[in-house]
This record gives C-alpha cells, sequence and structure tokens, in this order.
C-alpha cells in the first residue's frame, strides 16, 4: 500500500462508518485531489459527503469548523499548506480558541488534512514547511505521519479526537510503499517513535526528514557511528520525554527539519533539549535546516536548499572529529 492509498482507505472506512463524517476541498471530488488521494471516493460516496468547494481557503475552513460545531465529523484538505495562511483568521481565532472561549462547552471535532513539503519543483508558493507555525498555537493537534501506517493509522485516530486535528502529509511522501495490514485500526497519537536504535548520536526529524535521517544513519554505520532515530510524529503536543531518554544514552542530538532555521521547531526541539538534558550533553545540539529562501524552482537549488543525508552525515561527523 502506498502512503496516499493508506489515506484514501482511511477515509474510506471512516466515511462507510459513520454517517457524519464527510470530506470538502479544492478538486476532491471528480478531480480525485490534487494528489490523487481522494480519487474514486466520489463515486463510492456521492458528492454530498466529497464536496468540491470553490477557491476560498477561509470560507470552507469556516464551513468545516460550522459543521463540527454541529455534530459533523468532517475532513476538510487544504490542498497545500502555502494556501492554508488564507484561513489563519478561521483556525487561530475559532478552531483553535472556542472550546477554551466557552469554558469547554462547544467542541470542535475537525480534521484538516495538507500537503507540506519541499522537493517537487513546484517553487515558493507550493513547497514550505510551515508546520512548526501550526504547532505554535495551544488548542489543537498537529500531526506529522512519516509512514504508510501513521498516515492510515493517524487519521483514523484524529478522526476520533474531540478537538482539533491539523495532520501535515510531506507531499514527498505520497508514492512510499509499506506492507500494513489494510484493516488496521487507529494508532496512539501522544508519543515520538524510535525508528532505529543507537547509541551513540540521536538523530531528531518528523515527515520527510525521517527518511533522510534513517539513511544518514545506515551511512553512519558503515563508519561505525551508531545514530539512533526519533520520528517526533506530533508535533503539538512534543513528546520530548522520548527525545531526552536518548539523548541521555547517546550525548549527542542533531534535529533535522525542512523548515527555516530562524524560530523553527528545530529550535524548540532543541532549547527543550538544553533546558531538560544539558547535562548528559557531550556536544552542543545541532540542527540541519533548509535554507532561509524562498523555495527554489530549480531542481539543484531546491535540493540545496533543503536537507540531505550528506549533510546530516557531515554534520555528525564533526562530532566525533
Amino acid at each position: 500500500m502506498t502512503y496516499r492509498e493508506a489515506l484514501k482507505s482511511a477515509m474510506r472506512d471512516a466515511l462507510r462508518a459513520d454517517e457524519r463524517v464527510f470530506l470538502m476541498g479544492e478538486d476532491v471530488g471528480r478531480y480525485g485531489g490534487a494528489f490523487a488521494v481522494s480519487h474514486g471516493l466520489v463515486d463510492e460516496f456521492g458528492p454530498e459527503r466529497i464536496r468540491d468547494t470553490p477557491l476560498s481557503e477561509s470560507a470552507f475552513v469556516g464551513a468545516g469548523i460550522g459543521a463540527a460545531l454541529n455534530g459533523m465529523r468532517p475532513i476538510v484538505e487544504v490542498m497545500t499548506v502555502n494556501f492554508s495562511m488564507l484561513a489563519m483568521d478561521q483556525i487561530l481565532n475559532n478552531a483553535a480558541t472556542l472550546r477554551y472561549m466557552s469554558g469547554g462547552q462547544l467542541n470542535i471535532p475537525l480534521v484538516v488534512r495538507m500537503a507540506t513539503g519541499g522537493g517537487r519543483q513546484l517553487g515558493a508558493q507550493h513547497s514550505h514547511s510551515l508546520e512548526g507555525w501550526y504547532a505554535h498555537i495551544p488548542g489543537i493537534t498537529v500531526l506529522s505521519p512519516a509512514t504508510v501506517a501513521d498516515a492510515r493509522g493517524m487519521l483514523l485516530a484524529a478522526l476520533q479526537q474531540p478537538d482539533p486535528v491539523f495532520i501535515f502529509e510531506h507531499a514527498t511522501l505520497y508514492p512510499l510503499e509499506d506492507d500494513i495490514d489494510a484493516a488496521s485500526g487507529a494508532v496512539e497519537i501522544g508519543h515520538a517513535a524510535v525508528r532505529r536504535r543507537g547509541k551513540d548520536v540521536t538523530l531528531v526529524g518528523y515527515g520527510a526528514s525521517v527518511g533522510k535521517a534513517l539513511s544518514a544513519a545506515t551511512d553512519l554505520a558503515a563508519q561505525g557511528i551508531e545514530a539512533e532515530v526519533i520520528d517526533l510524529r506530533v508535533l503539538r503536543p512534543l513528546d520530548m520525554d522520548t527525545v531526552l531518554e536518548s539523548v541521555e544514552k547517546t550525548h549527542r542530538a542533531l534535529i533535522v527539519d525542512e523548515a527555516w532555521r530562524t524560530g523553527s521547531l528545530a529550535a524548540e526541539v532543541s532549547a527543550q533539549i538544553a533546558e531538560r538534558g544539558f547535562d548528559h550533553l557531550d556536544w552542543p545540539v545541532a540542527r540541519i535546516c533548509g535554507a532561509e529562501v524562498p523555495a527554489p524552482y530549480a531542481k539543484h537549488m531546491e535540493d540545496a536548499s533543503l536537507p540531505q543525508p550528506a549533510a546530516i552525515v557531515g554534520a555528525v561527523q564533526e562530532m566525533f572529529a
């Protein structure tokens, strides 16, 4: 099963199991979704439950909030993370705040999915990694599935939550394949995952960065350096306990984040390691982040602007020089 098929299978199961569930967004119906995640669902469930929307993120995210307030279980697809800025007022001032402002009287069981990340030569308006901005907001849960199993299981888990959940799907992962149980259910969405065990250095990433960290770990192992790879999975709330347990063992940490370095999620993880695990460090916490420029279009420039396995290997080698 591919990553996109895992997402589709989760939505299909949810649509079959609960009449309150529906999908809405730009081109999710007849076109089948910008990344083909919803391909064929409109034929199975009809246009009332697979709803094409106007090109107005503020309007259809707001409609999703309203539907959730009235007992529905909407899945809202925003085509790409850059476009979600047009709905930020709805997200920050309504979705994230209404439960708190109502003293717990209002719940918004809303799931918002969107593609994120670079590496596809789509230019600066379609390629940024802005999920760290969302992880800054109290009142929402922020997920970033890096595996096929998590793509399915996290979406099913999100549909069980009483409050808004935002799922960031790195667009380069949609073709990713893995063997998973097609009938598997929801997974827990409270903890990071150790994707590879090691004793010498901790590599921390999420989304597409996890695969790059695993690739780098393989190269490092050939040099006698055993890297432990942590997949954050959940960006809000962060599971720093898993990260700190690893750092306590390895005494070195490198965070890999496609987002811009300044004010990044990598900065938050680094700060918490320094605050809570300083005595365990034998080397300053390091970061590999995206270049602080608008995402380039040309492939060689885009590749150079993003974290790559070779840069991860080089940064780790410096720790042992």
